[in-house]
């Protein structure tokens, strides 16, 4: 069924009337979502996945679009970041492995940051789910189970496929988030909640402004590896960012996505290096962080594929960081 349904759509003017917007329909139990570029929001609502009576763009909101080295707004596009000397150049690289240039000029930083988490069971087209009774995501008040991990409906797995960010994290950035009951902010690695439901500490009402990045962030070397079916359009299978200030082994940062229902920071994995980074410990390295992630079978490759797929893609990003052309 790819019909649009019908829902209202409302354009505030300012970040004050968005959240005025968003006020009022908490106080009346009124459904709604934030819109930005559209191209995750729109194709599910065709699918009729999570449809809400309301939607609320951030398109008519000026200052929203901001690139630069230590800030770029949650509606800046993906396009945008792709060609700004600006922007960080791994930011630049990981948005340019995103999607189609189509896709690219409409989608934005904040609406991939939310991207939903994607899964066999759950995008597909109403008429299917309902075929084969719904998943614990879109269980229409059902109590049904997950349909990837049989006979349990407290976890949704559904897979985390964003590709920003992971290197938003290895360059330690900050999110902004703003709603009815304010501002705050929090790190990257600490906006994703390990829930393919609720994917994120949004708060009712609540969306991001922007991201902002650290003094010295410049001097930060990066790189992010992409896994996908067709190299010109797939959502990542698997996905690695590293990046580091050159010769100074404690900046080193690695993350991972589209491994589990979140993209997830490897610290661990790099406080356990018992001689430092460099070439000979790489090897180390990869093997620990592939041993780390959980994938689980809700996309087109197979779980085992993937995960031995990050060994090899952690590999080609630590080893492109520290120069190693071998």
């Amino acid at each position: 069924m790819m019909l649009m349904p019908p829902f209202n759509l409302h354009h505030p003017k300012t970040v004050e009337e968005a959240c005025e917007l968003a006020s009022t329909f908490l106080a009346n139990n009124e459904s709604f979502d934030w819109v930005a570029g559209g191209t995750d929001l729109l194709p599910n609502y065709k699918w009729h996945i999570n449809v809400k009576t309301h939607v609320i763009s951030l398109a008519n909101i000026p200052g929203l679009d901001t690139i630069s080295m230590h800030e770029i707004g949650a509606m800046a596009r993906l396009g945008a970041l792709t060609t700004n000397k600006d922007v960080h150049p791994l930011i630049a690289s990981a948005a340019s492995k995103i999607a189609s240039s189509l896709i690219r000029n409409n989608a934005t930083v904040g609406g991939n940051i939310c991207l939903d988490t994607r899964c066999f069971w759950f995008n597909q087209s109403e008429d299917w789910r309902r075929s084969i009774d719904w998943c614990h995501k879109e269980d229409c008040g059902t109590g049904s189970d997950c349909r990837v991990i049989p006979n349990q409906n407290t976890l949704c797995v559904a897979t985390y496929q964003g590709d920003l960010a992971p290197s938003l994290m290895v360059l330690e950035g900050m999110i902004h988030i703003i709603g009815p009951n304010g501002q705050r902010n929090l790190p990257v690695e600490e906006f994703f909640q390990l829930d393919g439901i609720t994917r994120n500490v949004l708060q009712e009402g609540e969306f991001i402004l922007k991201v902002t990045f650290p003094e010295g962030v410049e001097k930060r070397t990066g790189s992010y590896k992409k896994l996908r079916v067709r190299e010109s359009w797939d959502f990542p299978e698997a996905g690695v960012a590293s990046s580091w200030i050159a010769g100074d082994a404690s900046t080193l940062r690695i993350a991972s996505t589209a491994l589990e229902s979140i993209p997830r920071s490897h610290q661990d994995e790099i406080d356990g290096l018992e001689s430092g980074f460099s070439s000979e410990t790489i090897p180390q390295l990869s093997e620990a962080i592939m041993k780390s992630i959980k994938p689980v079978n809700n996309t087109a490759l197979p779980p085992r594929y993937r995960k031995s797929m990050v060994r090899v893609l952690a590999k080609r990003s630590l080893r492109e960081i520290l120069g190693d052309r071998s």
